[in-house]
């Protein structure tokens, strides 16, 4: 992941519980929305092999990232599988300890004001704010008065309809998943609903 290129378009998917024969389409599917960053949670069945799929088939198009990563294990499995950065939903620190050193971007997870300052000095490039719906926006308005520099990733109930106020509350970044990426639409390859959606969520935040 180029870092100062996700800066610039802050938004990154999250796919979860997809199945390897939608990933070709998928694929196409994201990077015709104009999205450039996703994830693969590695508790979907089969992870790392979508993992390389969606690699192979965004040829350099899309940037593709491992998540729900929880154990150095996972982390080996998911950079020799091409991901080129690790999202956890905690902060777990063997594995920001390895990311750091070895300059791969990582979003430990995070709540509280303690976790989320712990989470930033261990090394994260951002701090993922998870469930950031449990608080909303303002909460992050809230974080960012004492800890100014620290750089949140919004995760966690972000939609076309609250995208911008994440922004504007002080997140760097944002994350969605099921909001767009939504069973129902995976599971009838309804690749057509999930593209505008994510069109949607883009425009709603402000991103070209």
């Amino acid at each position: 992941m180029n870092i100062d290129r996700f800066k610039q378009f802050p938004i990154m998917g999250i796919l979860r519980g997809v199945e390897p024969d939608i990933i070709e389409p998928l694929t196409d599917t994201v990077i015709s929305s104009g999205l450039q960053t996703i994830e693969i949670a590695m508790n979907t069945p089969a992870a790392t092999d979508l993992i390389r799929q969606m690699v192979k088939s965004a040829d350099g198009r899309l940037t593709v990232g491992a998540g729900t990563v929880l154990t150095i294990d996972d982390l080996h499995q998911a950079l020799d599988a091409g991901a080129t950065f690790i999202v956890s939903p905690v902060l777990v620190p063997d594995v920001v300890e390895h990311c750091a050193k070895n300059s791969i971007p990582v979003f430990p997870g995070a709540l509280t004001p303690l976790e989320i300052y712990d989470a930033w000095q261990a090394g994260a490039t951002m701090v993922k704010v998870f469930p950031a719906k449990s608080f909303g926006p303002d909460y992050l308005k809230e974080i960012k008065g004492p800890f100014g520099d620290i750089e949140l990733l919004a995760c966690g109930g972000v939609k076309p309809d609250n995208v911008r106020e994440f922004f504007s509350c002080g997140a760097s970044a944002v994350a969605f998943g099921g909001s767009i990426f939504k069973h129902e639409w995976l599971r009838k390859q309804d690749f057509s609903s999930i593209e505008n959606g994510i069109r949607d969520l883009i425009k709603k935040g402000g991103m070209k």
